[in-house]
């Protein structure tokens, strides 16, 4: 079994852009619309939405731009990255004003980011 890709989403085009394109460094395909019958039978959301891909050495981010705000509950949810260097990539993370949220532990710091729109990612 293989892990194709994970699906998130996000409020905007710029949000996703800014995040998983210049963040992360992944490459962005051409966005594409899911048709508003697929997004009410399958998500049971009405109206178009549009799709974008993210894709990198071994990650596929497959986001759901849904204009508005989403609404976040408390939730466990998160998706795991690893980087080459976390200093430098917190470092990256406060240039862009990625909320960091860090927990120091015996072994060492566990630390987790939130994308524009509040998608969490444990980095190790």
């Amino acid at each position: 079994m293989k892990l194709k890709h994970v699906a998130l989403v996000c409020a905007s085009e710029r949000n996703a852009d800014k995040f998983y394109r210049d963040l992360l460094g992944l490459e962005k395909a051409e966005p594409r619309p899911v048709p508003s019958n697929i997004s009410e039978s399958i998500f049971g959301i009405g109206g178009d939405l549009t799709i974008v891909n993210y894709t990198g050495e071994g990650l596929h981010f497959e986001i759901f731009v849904h204009g508005g705000e989403r609404q976040f509950t408390d939730g466990i949810e998160h998706t795991c990255i690893e980087v080459e260097n976390l200093n430098v990539f917190l470092e990256k993370c406060r240039a862009m004003d990625v909320e960091i949220r860090q927990v120091q532990r015996d072994s060492g710091p566990l630390t987790f980011i939130a994308d524009y729109d509040g998608n969490l990612f444990e980095v190790k």
